[in-house]
């Protein structure tokens, strides 16, 4: 049902894309305005009660196919739980010239994860409803939990359908393409009986220390 779901939305998608390209090859043509921000590798390595660390590079080959401006891929720990939290967050300054974010659930599969359960849902960060998506992964008999969101001007799209109308909308309206694909990962582990609730609880806190930091790299 899950993959039925996938094919279905990459065939919507691709119909949205097209949409995209139309209205933005028929909105401005000026060369789009660069907001001020700071580079991803200054995101902080202490967040909350999470110590980060660098994870392994992307190859050149994945950034290109990426095609992001900007990108940190890290590793997350607590004293309380040593298990590795995942942070990716790729940015792109412009989505106008065929660059456009790729959506993980097209690209985990890809790399023989497949959801198992999940989608969209809401979280609460400071007061205030999030729109996020939240998915059960699994490849070979091990789990994952992965979060990740569209984030653009101050505001969080979980639909990759509604991203790309934000973005349309956002062309038109203050010139500006700009946005990022921020992605949390956290093992769900074999001998843990409440292995998805802890994985939860771990993923959710992290989220929401991140988030307040995420305006200095992803600017409103």
């Amino acid at each position: 049902m899950i993959l039925q779901s996938m094919s279905l939305r990459v065939i919507a998608l691709s119909a949205c894309l097209v949409g995209s390209a139309v209205a933005l090859a028929a909105g401005t043509s000026t060369t789009e305005p660069v907001p001020e921000r700071t580079p991803l590798a200054e995101l902080p390595i202490f967040i909350g009660g999470f110590q980060g660390a660098r994870a392994a590079d992307l190859g050149e080959d994945i950034v290109a196919v990426l095609g992001v401006d900007d990108w940190i891929n890290r590793v997350y720990r607590t004293e309380q739980d040593r298990r590795p939290v995942g942070l990716y967050i790729g940015y792109y300054m412009s989505q106008r010239e065929g660059e456009a974010i790729h959506s993980p659930m097209n690209c985990l599969p890809g790399a023989g994860w497949l959801p198992v359960a999940g989608g969209p849902t809401t979280v609460w960060i400071d007061g205030v409803e999030r729109d996020v998506n939240r998915y059960i992964i699994e490849k070979s008999g091990e789990r994952m939990l992965v979060y990740y969101w569209y984030h653009a001007h101050g505001r969080t799209v979980a639909s990759e359908y509604w991203g790309k109308i934000h973005m349309v909308l956002d062309a038109i309206r203050l010139n500006r393409t700009d946005g990022a694909l921020v992605r949390v990962i956290v093992p769900i582990g074999h001998m843990d009986q409440d292995g998805e609730q802890t994985a939860d609880t771990l993923g959710l806190q992290f989220v929401r220390d991140l988030f307040p930091l995420l305006e200095r790299h992803i600017p409103a």
